[in-house]
């Protein structure tokens, strides 16, 4: 396997990493993708080793091709057009893929050469590389093929990402770095992300120190947290329980907070009540069975619309399929009424408790959301410090800025 043409690029290519599930690794993806454009004609993006995977049209092969879903946000949003889907997520792990490897039914050489042909594809025709990965540094182990592995094969410099705090984020770093250092692999920085705004000050200066003292890394970006990145839009809700919305589909892209949903159970008027007195984009949530309940969610849209005022409130209802459905009197009321319902078939507890503990994605169609991280998160990365680790003007060292050279240990 020949070594990837880096050291022609003005930077080697970055890789991103997070230290666990749901820290904001794509809204950090997005933001670098988008900074990296304003820098460069041509940004690069690999994906590769996927799960939640999707299927798209190859131009070059004409053919459908399987494709991990943060690929077609990234190649859409930024319109990558010089790049093609048959070369930007090579490896996919579906379930069983980890028990074929183990039984020899795939084969470790063809799987990272998979990876490494994509790579050159996509090297060839970018000025800059990205590369996303999956999960914490060490994703990917049981099938010789985790993140850091992949980043040394393809010469790539890590950003890893963490949730806010010092401690307890420290630690989570302090194991993924040391992953990266005995698979040889440069880190070119940390992004705290989700800080909260209260110990923003504090955690962009004990984790700066932290970082620069013990390993000669820099802080990339301090990102405090916006709630509304973390709150589900029906679409999101749809996917969550494989249902689909019993009317109101052109406000699937409607975001509730979920730390603000409401259980109804109680009487129709105490309902009426919060319907009027809460704020008007709030979800409700009651037993299928609530005809009063449902009469008086229709009836009080119905006023709202007839009088041209805001109404953003959603119902979902609850009751495993087929012992509780609704009447058929009143899925026709909802659907001439075009209300916002959707028909979940789970029990209230249990869908109150998954909404409540669902960390929505970052999709192509959710384009508010996507927009929304990108300017949150794109003015906090520290692109300069960034480009500069990255630079390639050898493999084997860092163009480090002297205020991080001086007295302070370094490990590169």
């Amino acid at each position: 396997m020949s070594i990837p043409n880096i050291l022609s690029k003005p930077s080697r290519p970055i890789f991103v990493a997070a230290t666990r599930q749901h820290v904001g690794k794509t809204s950090v993806s997005l933001a670098l993708c988008a900074g990296l454009q304003k820098r460069f004609d041509k940004v690069g993006f690999l994906k590769p080793v996927g799960q939640q995977h999707l299927t798209v049209h190859s131009s070059s092969l004409d053919a459908e091709v399987r494709v991990d879903k943060d690929v077609k946000l990234i190649k859409q949003h930024f319109k990558l057009d010089h790049l093609d889907y048959a070369w930007m997520s090579p490896v996919i792990i579906p379930p069983g893929y980890t028990r074929d490897y183990i039984d020899g039914l795939v084969s470790k050489n063809e799987q990272m050469e998979s990876i490494h042909t994509a790579f050159n594809h996509q090297n060839a025709a970018s000025d800059v590389m990205l590369l996303e990965g999956t999960g914490h540094i060490g994703v990917g182990s049981c099938v010789n093929a985790n993140n850091a592995q992949v980043a040394s094969m393809t010469g790539s410099d890590m950003v890893l990402v963490a949730n806010g705090g010092v401690g307890s984020a420290y630690d989570d770093l302090s194991l993924n770095y040391n992953m990266c250092l005995a698979n040889n692999v440069r880190v070119a920085g940390v992004v705290i992300n989700k800080v909260k705004p209260d110990k923003y000050e504090q955690t962009k200066k004990y984790m700066s120190a932290l970082l620069r003292d013990n390993w000669g890394v820099p802080l990339l970006g301090c990102v405090p947290d916006k709630p509304f990145l973390g709150c589900p839009a029906l679409a999101d809700l749809e996917r969550l329980f494989a249902t689909r919305l019993l009317a109101g589909e052109e406000h699937r892209m409607r975001h509730y907070n979920v730390t603000e949903i409401n259980l109804v159970t109680t009487s129709l008027g105490r309902f009426l009540e919060n319907l009027r007195v809460k704020p008007t984009r709030t979800m409700y949530v009651t037993h299928v069975t609530r005809n009063d309940i449902i009469l008086g969610f229709l009836g009080e849209y119905q006023r709202k619309m007839a009088e041209g005022a805001e109404f953003e409130a959603a119902l979902v209802l609850c009751g495993r399929k087929p012992r509780y459905d609704l009447f058929p009197e009143l899925k026709d009321m909802i659907k001439s009424l075009n209300a916002p319902v959707l028909h979940v078939s789970k029990s209230t507890y249990k869908a109150m408790e998954t909404i409540q503990f669902f960390t929505p994605k970052l999709n192509i169609d959710d384009t508010s959301r996507v927009g929304q991280a990108i300017d949150h998160y794109e003015p906090f990365i520290d692109f300069d410090t960034l480009l500069r680790r990255t630079t390639a003007r050898s493999a084997s060292s860092f163009d480090l800025p002297d205020d991080m050279n001086v007295g302070k240990k370094k490990r590169w």
